[in-house]
């Protein structure tokens, strides 16, 4: 039970800080006008990746059967690929490099997700080998 909720809110952490991060903490380009920057658009699609994150983090919680965790697990580490390639294959960002979404808030998302990459993935691990 105790280690469920520790792995779990773990995991919502990281998928709030995804979600939220270049919303609150480490923003993007700000908005000029009408114009919106390709940084804009992956802070967006952000916000859905760490939403999910968050959700399967807190059904982790609540699901006992180490099975169903690994799945769950297999979910986040998933999603955290995702998370990664928003920013730097999928969407992107300014083309400046001096710009605030690519001093601040991709580097952030780039440790966050690498974070829950590695922690996810010796999470799965310990699951694969547990008995029933």
């Amino acid at each position: 039970m105790k280690n469920r909720i520790i792995s779990g809110g773990v995991v919502i952490i990281f998928g709030s800080l995804i979600a939220l991060g270049p919303q609150c903490l480490f923003k993007v380009c700000p908005v000029v006008g009408d114009m919106f920057m390709k940084c804009h658009w992956s802070a967006r699609a952000e916000i859905g990746v760490g939403a999910l994150i968050a959700a399967l983090g807190l059904a982790s919680v609540f699901f006992a059967s180490p099975k169903t965790r690994l799945g769950l697990a297999i979910g986040i580490f998933l999603s955290g690929v995702l998370a990664l390639l928003i920013p730097h294959v999928l969407i992107g960002g300014c083309a400046m490099h001096s710009m605030p979404c690519r001093k601040v808030a991709f580097p952030a998302i780039t440790v966050t997700g690498i974070l829950l990459l590695i922690g996810t993935g010796l999470y799965t691990a310990y699951l694969a080998r547990k008995k029933e």
